[in-house]
């Protein structure tokens, strides 16, 4: 080769690009789950060796497949080279003030989850709402918002990370919008399904530009951020829906999100650089995977009305209850057939759960964010039926929670950053949850602040690293062409595992109170007894503070034993979070770092290299087949 040769042509160094992008996803598809650490995908880690942080940062992993399959050398172009990551493009910043706005409308998100429950007894009484419409106000939210987040993640693929999350910002709000201006009940309640379904939206796109920003490494630490964030954002929704239905009018809890989240917009259309692919409107749609799309939203919400519906507007042993749950059950079955063997484009690749790291970290996000989300729920909870805080002082009572769980969450980050290593995180992460969870258990009748504030600690420093640890964990372990619809897998398993959490909890906590019933009507009488078990919330606060001192200490009693019931389940929900974590493999994350590309050409890529890896492994097992005939 000599000195004056030609450089390589545009195409041919697309074309080159493009088959070393097959051969790493082949090389993926072939590994069992117990090889998933023998080739570093996403140039990331490499589970079955534990390197020190420089080693894991300034050596190139070999590109050796595990058992006996052949050697394959990685291209000068492979994403096993460290390459910069669009976020040194962008600069230090403007990195800050991106981070800024995500973080901003991350927090709105987060936020209308919660700032509506001490509204909602305003706002239900202003439109003359029955207990179903009450529910539904409260619930359209979080339907809205589990059933649309894995559409999010896959068109963001074909249309690219800016203008997908741009489109769930606008959404939100103009739902906000209608909420604020609602004349009706229907009007508010559309208003909050399409707030919901942009802030599903923006939760699973803010995770997936960071994943493309930053390299496998540097995400925990902004993670981190987004975890501190959550958790602020939880705490400050039920005193600040207060503050303004007190004060003010419970309208501002809309309007609030108006002006932070069309800033936050501004910010993202000027400062958000992400590399975008250009494809064609129709092209694009028609690239979608409807059916599944529909199967999978479809399953969700018949699964959640179900559970939803459950004890409130139907008996649990009604029909309407069951069908939906069983159906919605049923439909998700149909949703996982067509992405085995019909979706040309899927929305949840199936190939995500061939391995058992990946599966492993979806197991303990499914029982973090069932356990976490116990906490922001049923503390209020018991401050106010128990120790018959007002709504506002509730939510200054979960301080130490939300401190702890913040400030742990933004460290856990930045260890992750310097060391590389998450294991030995989730698993201290998971033992200081399941305690502090399983202290408040022990929570008194009356108001035993040093346990309070102590056990509330201690699950707030356990609950912070598993924010983020777990989602790294998964994205360090999946193709680059998954990590849109890994990260949207990884987000839907989370709001489903909530709504599925807070259903239980309430089914456990008004079972062991009815069971008290006897009890309690012996101390205040029938009618009050039957006014406390209807009742869920602070709604019969008045009531208790009425009765005489030995009155009260058999209702606070009471109530006190069904959240401890409750609790127990919670920790034992952990504890198997725990008894998980044990089998994952230790692991030391990478700096190097794969630029995602979106856009039609990308899947069809990355569709083609699967089918490529199907049809090796035919031909791997008829050339064994025909070598023992001729043996």
């Amino acid at each position: 080769m000599t000195a004056t040769q030609n450089p390589p042509r545009e195409e041919d160094r697309v074309v080159q690009t493009a088959d070393q992008d097959k051969d790493l996803l082949v090389n993926a598809e072939k590994m069992s789950p117990s090889d998933a650490g023998a080739s570093s995908r996403d140039g990331s880690e490499k589970p079955d060796t534990i390197k020190s942080p420089s080693q894991a940062s300034d050596e190139q992993p070999s590109a050796e497949t595990a058992g006996d399959e052949p050697l394959e050398k990685a291209g000068p172009g492979a994403p096993l080279d460290r390459v910069p990551s669009q976020a040194q493009k962008l600069g230090k910043k403007k990195i800050v003030v991106v981070m800024t706005a995500l973080c901003l409308v991350l927090f709105l998100a987060a936020l209308d989850m919660t700032i509506v429950s001490t509204a909602l007894p305003t706002i239900a009484t202003h439109f003359h709402a029955s207990e179903s419409g009450y529910s539904w106000i409260a619930s359209s939210y979080m339907l809205a918002n589990a059933a649309c987040v894995p559409l999010w993640g896959k068109i963001s693929d074909v249309w690219g990370r800016k203008r997908i999350i741009l489109i769930a910002n606008f959404l939100f709000l103009v739902g906000s919008l209608i909420c604020a201006l609602a004349v009706n009940l229907p009007m508010i309640i559309s208003g909050r399904a399409i707030q919901g379904a942009g802030g599903g939206g923006i939760i699973v796109l803010a995770n997936i530009c960071v994943s493309d920003l930053f390299s496998v490494r540097d995400r925990p630490m902004y993670y981190g951020i987004f975890g501190s964030t959550w958790a602020i954002a939880g705490a400050l929704g039920p005193i600040v829906g207060g503050a303004f239905t007190t004060d003010v009018t419970w309208r501002w809890c809309f309007y609030l999100n108006l002006p932070i989240g069309g800033f936050s917009f501004v910010i993202l259309v000027f400062f958000l650089k992400i590399e975008t692919g250009k494809v064609p409107f129709w092209a694009g749609i028609r690239s979608i995977d409807w059916t599944g799309n529909m199967l999978m939203l479809g399953g969700t919400l018949m699964f959640l009305f179900g559970l939803e519906f459950g004890g409130v507007n139907y008996p649990w042993d009604s029909a309407t209850v069951i069908c939906l749950i069983v159906f919605g059950v049923v439909t998700w079955a149909l949703a996982f057939f067509n992405e085995w063997k019909l979706a040309r484009y899927p929305v949840i690749p199936l190939r995500l759960f061939n391995n058992l790291h990946n599966v492993l970290m979806l197991l303990i996000c499914f029982c973090h964010s069932m356990v976490f989300i116990s906490g922001s729920y049923y503390l209020p909870l018991y401050f106010q039926t128990v120790l018959l805080a007002s709504p506002i002082m509730s939510g200054v009572y979960v301080l130490p929670t939300v401190l702890s769980l913040s400030v742990f969450s933004a460290i856990t980050g930045i260890v992750i950053k310097k060391t590389g290593r998450y294991r030995e995180l989730i698993i201290g992460g998971l033992v200081l949850m399941t305690l502090g969870y399983g202290l408040l258990i022990d929570l008194k009748y009356y108001a035993s602040w040093p346990r309070i504030i102590i056990y509330q600690i201690i699950g707030g420093i356990g609950t912070g690293p598993l924010f983020q640890s777990p989602l790294v964990a998964l994205q360090a372990n999946i193709h680059p062409s998954d990590m849109a619809a890994g990260t949207a897998t990884f987000g839907f398993l989370r709001q489903v595992s909530a709504a599925i959490s807070i259903v239980l909890g309430t089914v456990i906590y008004q079972n062991v109170f009815h069971e008290q019933m006897p009890r309690v009507s012996a101390a205040i009488g029938q009618a009050k007894a039957t006014t406390l078990d209807n009742s869920f919330s602070g709604s019969a606060t008045s009531l208790i503070k009425a009765l005489p001192a030995a009155e009260k200490t058999v209702v606070l009693k009471a109530y006190t034993l069904a959240l401890s019931r409750m609790w127990i389940f919670y920790c034992a929900m952990a504890g198997l979070g725990l008894i998980v974590s044990f089998f994952i493999r230790p692991v030391v994350l990478s700096k190097s770092h794969t630029i995602a590309k979106t856009g039609f050409a990308e899947q069809e890529k990355a569709r083609q290299a699967v089918l490529d890896a199907q049809k090796r492994k035919q031909q791997g097992g008829e050339g064994k087949v025909s070598g023992k005939e001729e043996v």
